[in-house]
């Protein structure tokens, strides 16, 4: 389905290495940022304490999280479990020299309660519980590893659906994703928690599925437009695609939007890493991973068998 048509084919390749250094650029920041700043990550990954608290009536947990900050209680998550009336309260530990964990614990389920029952009397502690570091550290390492076997995963399926270079093309333009979005979550401090997690292995399907889509049609245009060149054949690729391109991706992002800015904070990060990844796979699909794939030679003999001239029988 197309809402629009553009008849003029338009040349992409002629400014790929300008936008190819601008990103560049930007993923050489983003490795920096990782590797001075680290990422900010939630209390899945480093330990902390989890309350479940009840009340008698509804309660809005955006009113609870500015009461557990304005009594200094920071990196407060606050989230409802099963009903309204029902509250998952999490907040990193904070070790104090001579102080075991269980005591902190307890210390910070004081305060917690101290302050819900100065804002609404009904509030009751069901349960109250600690996550270690060393869950967190599983949690991390498992992460890694999905990220890992699933672009090994992607890049076996792209070398036998196309071939090899346009398989490790994808894999480097959705890795130049993946790794942007935590980029800006380095730079900003952002929480990392496991739904941002989720939603960079989300980010990393969805634009593989476009460099897919355009890869397919570049394809095709191999066989077809015989006497183009191969950036020709990439422009026509992807202006042939584009009408679907942004249909797909402008739905998609109106859906995103709106969880970001009224899914409340529990939703906020992980909503915001699909944004950035949407906007960016857009732009590595089109930018990065067709230049790439010209770069490393891809050329109509990947493609289409040489025809065999017809063999001469001599003059007699």
């Amino acid at each position: 389905m197309e809402f629009f048509k553009i008849r003029r084919t338009i040349p992409f390749m002629r400014h790929a290495l300008a936008f190819n250094i601008v990103s560049l650029v930007v993923f050489v920041l983003s490795v920096v940022f990782l590797a001075t700043r680290g990422l900010h990550f939630s209390i899945e990954f480093t330990g902390g304490t989890v309350m479940e608290v009840k009340y008698a009536n509804d309660v809005e947990p955006d009113k609870i999280r500015g009461a557990l900050q304005g009594s200094g209680l920071t990196d407060v998550t606050v989230q409802n479990f099963g009903t309204a009336k029902d509250l998952l309260i999490r907040l990193p530990l904070k070790a104090v020299e001579g102080q075991s964990q269980n005591a902190e614990m307890q210390r910070q389920a004081d305060a917690v309660m101290k302050t819900l029952k100065t804002q609404e009397p009904s509030a009751d502690l069901k349960r109250v519980e600690f996550v270690g570091a060393q869950v967190g550290k599983e949690l991390a390492t498992d992460g890694g590893l999905a990220l890992l076997f699933v672009c090994i995963g992607i890049m076996i399926y792209l070398a036998f659906r196309f071939e090899w270079r346009f398989a490790v093309a994808t894999i480097i333009a959705n890795l130049h994703d993946v790794v942007i979005i935590l980029g800006f979550f380095a730079f900003f401090q952002w929480e990392f928690s496991l739904p941002v997690l989720a939603a960079i292995l989300a980010v990393f399907g969805y634009s593989v599925n476009e460099s897919v889509v355009v890869f397919d049609r570049v394809r095709e245009n191999f066989r077809k437009m015989r006497k183009a060149s191969v950036p020709e054949i990439m422009d026509a690729s992807i202006t042939g695609t584009i009408s679907r391109t942004i249909i797909t991706h402008l739905c998609t992002q109106m859906m995103v939007l709106s969880i970001l800015f009224f899914g409340g904070a529990t939703l906020h990060y992980f909503a915001l890493a699909l944004t950035i990844g949407i906007l960016f796979g857009i732009y590595s699909s089109v930018l990065v991973a067709c230049p790439l794939a010209m770069y490393l030679g891809a050329s109509r003999e990947d493609f289409v068998k040489p025809e065999k001239k017809a063999a001469t029988a001599p003059m007699p």
